[in-house]
């Protein structure tokens, strides 16, 4: 069984209903967008040349990627899933659940997955999209939590931030923050604030004249070699190094 075909444009092809999806007569170099109600989830796909992975998709597009470049401007940099908003759900059901029939029941598809595409890019343009686990257990509202969280650390990263501190600005208990965010970023809230302080440590080295230990401190480290330890994990060089290659140059 396969998928019905859909010839939106010479750049672009959507596959509608249940069955596998043919891979022929493609736009070269494509990518793709898949569209699942059971979860309401959304996904980027760089590999469109992996037909599998798309066939339990209620909806795929295959889109020519210098075409997106060239009408959006942008492409995610990375295979990717999101939860689908209500308003692209909506537009999703729209294009899978046509009721016409013949020419009238493909012009309105076309019209819709046009509309589908531009509201994908839109979203991912504002950063409105909430990314999904890769497990799929987390709810869309969790999910929501958990990228605020993600978004307070790479905000707030000089402040004091704790467990406790973070969940309740994101109205979220301290389990589930924990396991939604390794699940959703692969990393653990205590590695993600540890990165992104040693970011901003380098970003101050690099830009500032302050003493490193007083960098250190502004980071969150209470001593100077604890700072430097975690640094030169995270960098391969101690501060002071990449101070004297700036200094140097």
């Amino acid at each position: 069984m396969m998928k019905t075909r859909i010839d939106v444009s010479p750049e672009m092809i959507a596959f509608i209903g249940d069955g596998m999806v043919p891979c022929e007569d493609w736009p070269d170099t494509s990518v793709g967008f898949s569209y699942l109600f059971s979860p309401a989830i959304c996904a980027f796909h760089t590999d469109t040349d992996a037909c599998d992975d798309l066939t339990a998709a209620d909806i795929v597009f295959v889109v020519k990627r210098e075409a997106c470049t060239r009408t959006f401007g942008m492409l995610p940099d990375a295979p990717a899933t999101w939860h689908m908003p209500n308003e692209m759900r909506s537009i999703a059901l729209a294009v899978r659940d046509c009721r016409l029939a013949g020419l009238a029941a493909a012009t309105l598809r076309v019209a819709k997955s046009i509309e589908l595409l531009c509201v994908t890019f839109e979203q991912l343009g504002d950063g409105s999209m909430i990314p999904a686990d890769g497990t799929g257990v987390l709810t869309a509202s969790e999910a929501r939590r958990i990228a605020a969280a993600r978004d307070l650390i790479d905000k707030r990263w000089n402040e004091k931030l704790t467990l406790e501190t973070i969940s309740r600005a994101c109205g979220i208990n301290r389990a589930q923050l924990t396991r939604g965010f390794r699940s959703m970023f692969a990393m653990s809230v205590a590695d993600a604030i540890a990165d992104r302080r040693l970011g901003g440590a380098r970003q101050m080295l690099l830009a500032t004249d302050l003493p490193v230990s007083a960098i250190g401190y502004k980071c969150g480290y209470l001593n100077n070699a604890s700072f430097t330890r975690a640094f030169s994990r995270r960098f391969g060089q101690a501060p002071t190094q990449l101070r004297n290659t700036r200094l140097a140059a």
